[in-house]
């Protein structure tokens, strides 16, 4: 059964003119999640620019106008319900130079859109979005083939290109890949079934990402709770109350499950998990909740409360793959803060392993600087453990940012490996 309310995150990715912008205001725009003032905005510019229809691009393409006013344009967010499903877009730009904006979209995303253009079928910009998608872990590729429309809604254009998207995503660890040919100017299997493609036996676009099981992308074994704050509220109902507050990164924990406090080994007894609204007997991934426990143990922010018997490993070198997100190239053996779930500590880039070519997506062992877009494995060294999991096992405690101290800028996001 669907939770009528779950949330899914998808990320469109495509080179520039496949037709994202169009797909979107088309799914947009089939199921009616337009406000009335923002159609009549676009019809009347659309009208303007001399376009019979309406211009669908002109949903997310406000962007463009700031683009002109010379603001940076990292990733454009679109939210919008059905009666299955809570949908947030992440709208990626295509250009290489982007590379760092696709990260940052695809990060949390369930499931990746591809777009290709079935003129024009896999591209070395396809093969880079795969790739991103395939290093970010994402569970689910949706390879959206547009423009059918312009290519006679041939069915054979079509399974020539799932043959070479098929090819290099065999090479890569992705599971779920489906393919749904469609036109997007024309609304061909995006929310509606196509009539011009009878021989397409499978779902429109939005049917696919409504009925999509993502409950299982999320980690329900290794349960880690990462503590955000200690609440003592000190009033009259609550004179001993001394609560661990955060939100459950993964797994299951249970009143009475025995813990073990990281990294300084304590070991309890979950006493009671609390809400706002009322205490439960269990909290999974992604509840916020706060936690006591039957003996009074030093506890603060960064700490991490884990099942006894299942528990992360604590390192100070771990092996990251980065992708380097600032202007300025990463400064040798400089000093950065790590951030790691609600753990902040200093860090120091020890040695670039490889950096992976972005054109050929081979390895560069020579070229060891970082400079913005750079993809590359990479060996840091913290002042303190982390509680880490591999990011194939667990997207949240297998993620890190990189922080410079003097800008307080993110120069960096990564992945444990």
């Amino acid at each position: 059964m669907l939770d009528n309310n779950q949330l899914l995150r998808f990320t469109t990715a495509g080179s520039v003119d496949d037709g994202k912008s169009t797909l979107i205001g088309r799914l947009l725009y089939d199921s009616k999640s337009i406000f009335e003032d923002q159609l009549e905005a676009i019809e009347a510019t659309s009208k303007k620019r001399g376009h019979e229809g309406v211009d669908l691009a002109l949903f997310t393409d406000g962007l463009r106008d700031e683009r002109e006013q010379g603001i940076t344009i990292d990733v454009a967010y679109r939210y919008f319900t059905t009666p299955k499903r809570k949908f947030i877009i992440a709208d990626t730009p295509g250009h290489i130079q982007y590379t760092r904006n696709m990260v940052t979209g695809a990060s949390t995303a369930n499931v990746a859109t591809i777009l290709i253009d079935a003129r024009h079928g896999v591209i070395e910009q396809t093969k880079r979005h795969a790739f991103i998608a395939s290093l970010l872990q994402i569970p689910h590729i949706i390879v959206c083939i547009n423009k059918m429309d312009l290519v006679d809604f041939s069915e054979e254009v079509f399974n020539n290109i799932v043959a070479q998207f098929e090819e290099i995503s065999s090479k890569m660890l992705v599971t779920d890949v489906r393919f749904i040919p469609m036109s997007a100017l024309l609304g061909d299997n995006v929310v509606n079934r196509s009539k011009n493609m009878d021989w397409y036996q499978g779902a429109p676009m939005l049917h696919t990402l409504e009925t999509m099981h993502i409950s299982s992308d999320i980690n329900k074994v290794d349960a880690r709770f990462p503590v955000q704050t200690v609440l003592r509220p000190q009033n009259e109902s609550h004179r001993d109350y001394r609560g661990y507050a955060g939100r459950v990164a993964s797994g299951v924990l249970r009143v009475g499950d025995e813990i073990t406090v990281m990294p300084s080994g304590f070991t309890s007894v979950i006493k009671s998990i609390d809400t706002l609204d009322k205490p439960l007997e269990e909290a999974h991934a992604p509840m916020s909740v706060s936690i006591t426990l039957e003996d009074d143990i030093d506890i603060s922010r960064g700490d991490m409360i884990v099942r006894s018997n299942n528990k992360p490993e604590a390192a100070q070198d771990i092996e990251v793959m980065l992708c380097w997100l600032n202007n300025a190239p990463a400064k040798p053996r400089a000093k950065y803060t790590i951030k790691h779930t609600s753990n902040d500590q200093k860090a120091m880039i020890k040695e670039v392993v490889y950096k992976v070519d972005i054109h050929t997506l081979g390895r560069n062992n020579e070229d060891k600087e970082l400079q913005m877009n750079d993809i590359s494995k990479v060996k840091i060294r913290t002042t303190k453990p982390l509680m880490i999991d591999p990011y194939r096992e667990n997207r949240t405690t297998g993620s890190i940012i990189l922080v410079d101290d003097a800008t307080n800028e993110t120069v960096a996001a990564g992945m444990i490996v």
